[in-house]
């Protein structure tokens, strides 16, 4: 089961203040955060120079050297492996990226030249003046820039072929380059477990008060375990239980330690129905969301449209997508059904922007689809409606054949009078 994470920044009570300003609390993880990022370096140089990791072996090696206990220092492995395999799918991710620009480049250096190649074959020809078809790439001089656009695609050629190069080697360089993974100053990590009680051995949290087990090399400093009162964690629709693994992660930010909490979420009432009972399909496009609702028998019985705007910052960006996601999941509330959408996938098309026009790649770059989905897939969560992602394969021409006739008045129908050289035509 998915996993989800609550987050929040650290209060620091006025009682619990030291003369410094600082909790004590706050005064343990800036001298346990140096420790754990050491040890942390240690295991992902460990990880990416050998094959494989014999953990309960390093489980040792990391509490002899570092004076941390067997807890810590499993902590401290998991969040090395996170960087690693993190790191690992990065690059793979950034070959592709790099083979799908090359293969775009490539792919529009062969028409270019084709172009220009069977242009200056067709003016070649004697009497091209008297030719019927024409020439594909006529050679015309545009006034503004005092040059030809046989000039301008030329250039163009030119600055591809140089594009095209960069990124060869830049790949053939990748492919060879050791990995490195980024490891933050302020940074802590717990692993949780659900046979210990409140969740976890080393941080437990009642519901308001948080106690600490401090390892070894800091005992004397701030004794067996450092407590501060937390609180909770407050959202409209609370899913943590209370029992079960609780992971803690805690970690600076804007010089603020923030906490973090991920643990499995404790299932809510299931407001959908079967999708057999009808659903709710989607199309999400740069300048809108169109939603439509149809009944057990796929008959259409409500639709609409919600505006979206383009352009704007990340954080109006983020709020209007929340927006959007909360109407749809009050018209699922409303019709007590699931939410059908289209597992889109623009990776590859956002691959060959630079070959594209300006308003396509302006336009692409700014659809936020893969938010919008975990928005979205985040909220119908939360309220118990099912999500459910299709193919988009024939997704329209389904869509045209079905409702046809609802959306134009067929004079002519293919097939009625055996004369298969009758069509029709919509009004």
């Amino acid at each position: 089961m998915a996993t989800l994470t609550y987050c929040k920044g650290l209060p620091t009570p006025v009682d619990e203040l030291n003369e410094l300003g600082f909790t004590d609390f706050e005064m343990f993880l800036e001298a346990y955060a140096p420790i754990f990022r050491a040890a942390n370096i240690e295991t992902i140089n460990h990880l990416l120079s050998t094959a494989e990791l014999k953990k309960s072996d390093w489980n040792t090696h990391l509490q002899h050297t570092y004076g941390i206990n067997k807890r810590h220092a499993n902590g401290v492995i998991s969040a090395a492996k996170g960087r690693v395999n993190g790191a690992k799918e990065h690059r793979i991710l950034h070959v592709k990226t790099l083979e799908g620009k090359i293969k775009s480049i490539s792919a529009w250096l062969k028409k270019a030249e084709r172009k220009l190649a069977l242009a200056r074959k067709f003016y070649a020809k004697k009497k091209w003046q008297n030719s019927k078809t024409g020439c594909n790439f006529p050679r015309a001089c545009s006034l503004q820039y005092k040059s030809t656009n046989w000039q301008s695609l030329r250039f163009q050629i030119h600055n591809k072929k140089r594009r095209l190069t960069l990124l060869t080697n830049r790949l053939k360089h990748l492919r060879v380059k050791p990995i490195k993974v980024f490891v933050p100053h302020g940074d802590i990590f717990v692993v949780g477990s659900k046979d210990e009680s409140f969740g976890n051995q080393v941080s437990q949290w009642n519901g308001s008060t948080i106690t600490f087990r401090v390892p070894k090399c800091l005992e004397s400093r701030f004794g067996k375990a450092v407590s501060s009162e937390v609180g909770d964690f407050n959202r409209n629709i609370n899913r943590l239980p209370e029992c079960g693994a609780k992971t803690w992660h805690f970690y600076r930010k804007n010089g603020k330690w923030v906490i973090a909490l991920q643990f499995t979420p404790k299932p809510v009432n299931r407001v959908s129905r079967n999708r057999m009972y009808g659903c709710i399909g989607i199309d999400m496009n740069p300048g809108s969301i169109g939603w439509a609702y149809v009944d057990t028998e796929g008959n259409l019985k409500a639709k609409g449209q919600i505006p979206l705007q383009m352009g704007w910052s990340n954080g109006k960006q983020q709020a209007q997508i929340v927006n959007a996601c909360l109407q749809l999941a009050t018209k699922a509330t409303e019709f007590e059904c699931p939410v059908v959408c289209e597992e889109l996938d623009f990776s590859t098309k956002k691959q060959s922007l630079g070959e594209e026009g300006r308003k396509y790649a302006r336009m692409l770059s700014g659809w936020a689809y893969s938010e919008f989905y975990k928005q979205l897939s985040s909220i119908l969560s939360n309220r118990g409606i099912e999500l459910i992602a299709v193919n988009p394969a024939y997704s329209s021409i389904i869509g045209l054949v079905k409702y046809l006739k609802m959306y134009g008045e067929c004079q002519r129908r293919i097939g009625c009078t055996g004369d298969s050289s009758e069509g029709y035509e919509i009004k």
